[in-house]
């Protein structure tokens, strides 16, 4: 049988779950700690860590369309943070979309 790549099941939300941890896992707060972005990139994380959250709840139950956009939005808030330099992260394609 041919795997339809239009489809998010559990093997694919699983991945897509651990990159985001895995990214997560990678990278510190790049701003000083006085400097008012710094609460911004708690707040960041804070998301991150929530939608995370909800992304494994969501899986645990068997709904994966909401899995699956909460993992995006989890993943969402991790680059915007890369991007505007909150963040200290590798250079890796997998986990960052720095190009």
């Amino acid at each position: 049988m041919k795997r339809r790549r239009d489809r998010v099941g559990h093997r694919r939300l699983v991945k897509y779950i651990n990159i985001t941890e895995t990214a997560l896992n990678s990278i510190s707060i790049s701003v000083d700690r006085s400097s008012h972005l710094f609460r911004a990139a708690e707040d960041v994380l804070s998301m991150v860590r929530a939608y995370l959250s909800d992304a494994k709840q969501f899986l645990e139950k068997g709904l994966y369309v909401d899995a699956f956009a909460c993992i995006n939005y989890a993943h969402g808030w991790l680059d915007a943070g890369a991007r505007i330099g909150l963040f200290n992260v590798v250079k890796n394609r997998n986990l960052f979309t720095l190009d």
